[in-house]
């Protein structure tokens, strides 16, 4: 049994089957599930453009929302001692009679994935990531009833050399979705009637919208702001034809107001109202230029696709992430880290890295402990040999100095001066001080 929610999830899914990641099995199934705030607003998986080349992997297609209606899936979990009850449910709504089940689930750590595997409490798990976010820690505790359970970590290649810290505290091995068979997956997608239907724009710049808003790292007027600052980076650098692929969940007007930025400076702005991934669009027009936040579009045109691409707002992104373990932290890291920004045009045009990828390791293996130092404690000699080493002008962004100060590394505020965040006094001066600095702007 298979579980996706997103079309980017079950074409990795299909490359893995068609890879013979999988063993044979009398049958197979996708569960998918809409995820969306609102999700009878919004595309189910299994009705997107695109999938019915993906449907042929299995021998049937459920939809987990259908299941537990009323209830959203991000929102409901059975209570324990109902657990048994829902498996006989399930296994009689399913036709799944004694039969043994394995299970192939994304993002273990949050519902519905977890209780899916809770409820099949005997069944071998195989995780799955689709995205950047596999090279970051678990980020929650998961029940060893059921971490225990997983077998292994399928996931692509798109930083080449790094190792994925999913799951690690439970031994697990990470296994490669091999590159070429998930490309030839993504080419059948490009094949499909919709995205024939794509407006014909040779060699454009791409840039990628993501809807931060709706996630609460940015407000939506500072998000407006973030795509007016791509398309004028993208300008900038020389490209006149622009297409914007807007998140398929974002309001209507942020389209307006880039195209009236564009207007002011003379760029051909096409805006896409077809949600496909943006693989396909790497293949129908062959950008000249993708431009994203930290996408893991990004890593996928430079690794799969051979593209150029270029960042920005990420330092803004790594400032303003809270809690310090918020899973997002990893993805930003790495693309900070990996792309380049817009605006260094000549870093754009060498495509030249902040850390080289042998760098990259020991950079998230420290900013994984800080974020989890319950869940990863054998990081910690790695970490403060990082930090003792690398920590600096350079790489200070990707951390938290109040945090490295209460997990007592290199980097935080020296011993002798750690009494000054608990002093009273201190933060008395520091207040008056602030406030004679406003007195005096003014």
């Amino acid at each position: 049994m298979f579980y996706a929610s997103t079309l980017y999830g079950a074409a990795t899914l299909a490359a893995a089957v068609d890879a013979n990641c999988f063993a044979p099995a009398e049958r197979r199934i996708l569960l998918v599930s809409n995820n969306a705030a609102i999700p009878e607003t919004a595309t189910p998986l299994d009705r997107m453009p695109g999938f019915a080349r993906l449907r042929d992997r299995f021998d049937s297609v459920l939809s987990w929302n259908e299941t537990i209606f009323p209830f959203h899936p991000g929102g409901w979990a059975p209570r324990p001692e109902d657990l048994p009850l829902w498996e006989r449910y399930l296994r009689l709504a399913w036709d799944l009679g004694d039969d043994h089940v394995e299970l192939a689930v994304e993002s273990l750590q949050v519902d519905p994935a977890q209780t899916i595997a809770q409820i099949f409490t005997d069944a071998p798990v195989d995780v799955y990531a689709d995205g950047l976010m596999s090279y970051g820690p678990t980020r929650n505790k998961i029940d060893p009833l059921v971490g225990t359970r997983v077998r292994r970590l399928l996931h692509l290649d798109l930083v080449p050399g790094l190792k994925p810290l999913l799951l690690t505290e439970f031994g697990v091995e990470p296994e490669i979705v091999p590159t070429d068979v998930f490309v030839k997956t993504l080419g059948e997608l490009g094949e499909d009637e919709s995205a024939a239907a794509l407006p014909k724009v040779a060699e454009p710049a791409l840039l990628l919208g993501q809807y931060l808003s709706a996630l609460g790292i940015l407000s939506p007027e500072e998000e407006e702001a973030l795509h007016a600052r791509m398309l004028r980076g993208a300008f900038a650098l020389g490209h006149t034809r622009i297409v914007f692929k807007p998140h398929p969940s974002a309001p209507a007007r942020w389209s307006r107001t880039l195209e009236r930025e564009a207007e002011k400076l003379g760029a051909e702005l096409t805006v896409l109202d077809t949600p496909v991934l943006a693989e396909v669009l790497y293949q129908r027009m062959r950008p000249a230029l993708v431009v994203g936040c930290f996408s893991t579009a990004l890593l996928t045109a430079s690794a799969f696709y051979d593209l150029p691409i270029a960042r920005t707002g990420t330092e803004l992104l790594l400032e303003r992430l809270s809690p310090y373990q918020n899973s997002n932290r990893v993805p930003v890291t790495i693309v900070d880290a990996l792309v380049p920004d817009l605006g260094d045009r000549a870093g754009v045009d060498a495509q030249k890295p902040d850390v080289e990828a042998g760098g990259l390791t020991g950079l998230l293996t420290a900013v994984g402990f800080v974020m989890q130092p319950q869940i990863q404690s054998g990081l910690r000699p790695a970490a403060e040999r990082y930090l003792a080493q690398h920590f600096g002008p350079r790489t200070q962004r990707y951390f938290k100095r109040r945090r490295l100060t209460s997990l007592g590394l290199p980097g935080g505020i020296p011993e002798r001066l750690s009494f000054l965040p608990r002093s009273a006094t201190a933060r008395r001066v520091v207040r008056r001080a602030r406030a004679l600095r406003r007195a005096v702007r003014r």
